[in-house]
């Protein structure tokens, strides 16, 4: 068993549309590292694949993140880096989006999370 240790604090990352950022970033969650890189990405029409990529893996790699929000509708897009990651820290958590509701079905970490328990274990 892997044994997590967390520092002190974390801050939150955000991958996602305009309006999701916004009132994150309303929320207090914006912040720049000692590089000047901000622990968000504003996915806007013309974003390519590569930046949100690219931008996911930077934040991916920051210790100073303990989760990272993305919407889902964006994280359909990367996929494959979402389905590689496994480590427990920092997080991944999809969220919906204004214009793009919730879809379980396509979450691949409650699919994870479903998987290590066993309905027999909940009776």
């Amino acid at each position: 068993m892997s044994k997590v240790t967390m520092a002190k604090s974390h801050l939150m990352g955000l991958v996602g549309d305009e309006d999701t950022c916004t009132a994150f970033l309303l929320g207090g969650i914006g912040e720049l590292n000692d590089k000047r890189e901000p622990n968000f990405l504003v996915v806007k029409k013309d974003t390519t694949i590569g930046d949100i990529e690219s931008n996911l893996k930077r934040l991916l790699a920051r210790k100073d993140i303990g989760i990272i929000l993305i919407n889902q509708h964006i994280a359909n897009d990367v996929r494959h880096i979402i389905e590689a990651h496994t480590a427990p820290i920092p997080a991944l958590l999809e969220i919906p989006s204004k214009e793009h509701p919730y879809d379980p079905s396509k979450d691949s970490i409650l699919k994870r999370a479903k998987g290590m328990f066993n309905i027999d274990d909940m009776r």
